[in-house]
């Protein structure tokens, strides 16, 4: 049978039209939500710019995912009912993958993991990261934080303070308020290379550090059974380490390759 030239033209634009229509429903946009308060993983410049290691990374896989992403900052505390709520549709914050937080939210696989550790004053009289070894010492932590689980059931005989973000409590660590605090260790190896943290050293990590307390590593959350999007998410994080792109971010930030073992 033959088509008409007429004929034939409008069944190419029809199916040009429907190949487009079906491009743009299967774009991908998502809100980011980040804490912008945690160098050198996220942090808000003065001028308001979000900058860090996460930061680069959600950038990065949103690349990868060919998704047009949007950062909304959000307080820590509130993070994660923001998350199911609908204000954001993942969470890239440098949020430990924990049984306790997979009640409320999915994740993906990690995307880095690295230690606790604890710092203090260079003149500390600290030897031990223990239950004893901190006894009658004040130590700050961020609160909302496997950090803050692990000081508050470890170090019993302390008073354990708790803060709405680190870098509240390194200022309070600068000034003499505290004689310690715990995060982990490359958030406080970032701060002591700095003018701020001329004050003060490593005093040494928690031995061991249980999974059931500090998770997996850092994991990207989503509202719990959006499967297709943790996937999405996986398949670009594997993609990202393979192509070298992480490295590249890693190496921006790190002098040690914090993905972990």
């Amino acid at each position: 049978m033959r088509i008409s030239k007429r004929l034939a033209f409008a069944v190419s634009a029809a199916a040009i039209t429907l190949s487009v229509g079906a491009s743009q429903a299967q774009e991908l946009n998502l809100k980011i939500g980040t804490e912008g308060a945690y160098p050198p993983f996220n942090n808000l410049t003065s001028d308001g710019k979000l900058v860090g290691f996460d930061i680069d990374i959600a950038n990065a896989l949103c690349e990868e995912m060919k998704a047009k992403c949007e950062f909304v900052t959000q307080d820590w505390d509130g993070i994660i009912p923001a998350l199911i709520s609908g204000k954001f549709d993942a969470i890239i914050a440098s949020m430990s993958i924990t049984e306790e937080r997979k009640q409320k939210v999915d994740f993906t696989q990690k995307y880095y993991n690295t230690p606790s550790a604890v710092a203090g004053p260079k003149d500390s009289d600290i030897k031990e990261i223990s239950k004893a070894g901190l006894a009658g010492k004040t130590i700050g932590v961020a609160t909302s934080t496997t950090h803050f689980n692990y000081a508050s059931q470890t170090y019993t005989d302390s008073e354990i303070k708790g803060y709405p973000t680190s870098q509240e409590f390194l200022l309070d660590l600068a000034n003499g308020r505290l004689d310690a605090v715990e995060d982990d260790i490359s958030v406080l190896e970032g701060w002591l290379a700095t003018p701020d943290g001329a004050c003060c050293k490593i005093l040494g990590q928690p031995s061991p550090q249980p999974a059931e307390i500090f998770g997996e590593g850092a994991g990207i959350a989503v509202r719990k059974g959006e499967t297709a999007l943790v996937e999405k998410f996986n398949a670009a994080i594997q993609a990202i380490r393979a192509n070298g792109k992480y490295k590249e971010i890693n190496d921006k930030y790190f002098s040690y390759d914090v993905y972990g073992g």
